[in-house]
């Protein structure tokens, strides 16, 4: 289940830190990229908690 803390530390935890717009990533202002990769890196948290959680047979 701590997967499911990786979501909340990129969104929140980590956000003062990277509350710039420059350098840019891709094209993009560096918070925007950085919003988009957490986003994007959720479902594979979300993914690695269930499968924990099954091979303990919780699910």
């Amino acid at each position: 289940m701590l997967w499911l803390l990786v979501p909340y530390v990129l969104f929140l935890g980590v956000l003062p830190l990277v509350d710039r717009v420059r350098p840019t990533v891709l094209g993009l202002p560096f918070l925007f990229f950085w919003l988009l990769a957490a986003t994007l890196l959720t479902p594979a948290a979300v993914f690695l908690a269930w499968r924990g959680d099954r091979k303990r047979g919780r699910a």
